[in-house]
């Protein structure tokens, strides 16, 4: 039993699955087609930068996608490894849409196209300078809501993503973090301020919500081969109808990636292998249980150790 994880922003750097690219014609040709695609070379920006333009959202987003998206298709095209026989497929935020793409459920078009809009009104949701995201470490989201409740008259700030035992993430506006940031020293609690440029995961990000829902409502969803976890609620989902629902509601709400990793431990999976760049949802999974199997594919070698017989 295992399941297949995908990670959300924060997991690109330049030159990520470069050398797949440089051997993969299904890599290659994946690349040319979003190119084509967002009308722009992304291939370009993915392997050479610079990187402060991978960076921006707009970027960002499309880019993780289609990197994630690449490597499950070399598995599959190349290697004859089929990860649909996965219990569970699960994204961290954007990584919901590389699930539901691999899980065959949105078009690979379709999910550029839409991670383009979503980054790029995500991006421009709220004023630049003015939001942002604290990193909170060694805490619960039982302790920060209380926080947060007692101090709702002095600052409004947000449970953003509740990622693993012990870390969690907050958006606001950059006036309420800072004042959230002293209570939490008065508390002995850490935090660190996160380089992102908006508050995203939380009710400030409403104007992108809108123009999502029209985007999301127009495309072509099928239901998936895999069942979903989501973000929004941690429960399983297998109906088009309600992938579409919650992907509007998944702007503005909690990603509840521990309580995810949770259902699946629960359902005694053990084994999670993450498709895209980085290691993050990896050490996420660990932190929850260390007894837990995973595996990060990045490249080819990573790609021989995938064992997925236990």
């Amino acid at each position: 039993m295992f399941s297949v994880i995908f990670p959300g922003q924060g997991s690109q750097s330049v030159g990520m699955v470069k050398d797949l690219h440089a051997k993969f014609n299904t890599v290659q040709n994946l690349f040319s087609e979003a190119d084509e695609i967002l009308k722009t070379s992304i291939t370009k920006l993915i392997l050479e930068g610079p990187k402060d333009d991978l960076d921006q959202t707009a970027n960002t987003q499309p880019a993780i996608f289609l990197a994630g998206f690449s490597i499950f298709q070399v598995i599959k095209k190349d290697f004859g490894i089929d990860l649909n026989k996965a219990n569970y497929f699960a994204g961290h935020s954007l990584g919901e849409y590389t699930a539901l793409a691999c899980a065959e459920s949105l078009s690979f078009r379709e999910t550029l196209k839409l991670l383009r809009i979503r980054g790029k009104s995500m991006q421009e949701a709220f004023p630049k300078g003015e939001g942002g995201m604290v990193a909170i470490l060694a805490s619960t989201p039982e302790k920060i809501e209380e926080i947060l409740n007692e101090n709702k008259k002095n600052y409004e700030c947000y449970i953003a993503n509740d990622n693993s035992v012990g870390q969690l993430v907050v958006s606001g506006k950059i006036k309420d973090l800072e004042l959230l940031m002293i209570d939490l020293k008065k508390n002995n609690i850490k935090s660190i301020k996160l380089a992102v440029s908006a508050p995203f995961h939380c009710k400030l990000m409403s104007n992108a919500t809108k123009i999502m829902k029209d985007e999301i409502e127009k495309s072509d969803f099928k239901n998936p081969k895999n069942k979903l976890i989501s973000n929004v609620t941690s429960e399983e989902v297998e109906e088009a109808s309600i992938l579409k629902d919650l992907l509007i509601k998944q702007i503005e709400s909690r990603v509840r990636w521990r309580e995810n990793v949770n259902l699946m431990l629960e359902k005694k999976i053990n084994n999670f292998i993450e498709i895209g760049p980085g290691k993050v949802l990896s050490g996420l999974v660990k932190r929850i249980s260390k007894d837990s199997i995973t595996c990060s594919i990045n490249s080819e070698e990573d790609i021989k150790k995938i064992n997925i017989n236990d």
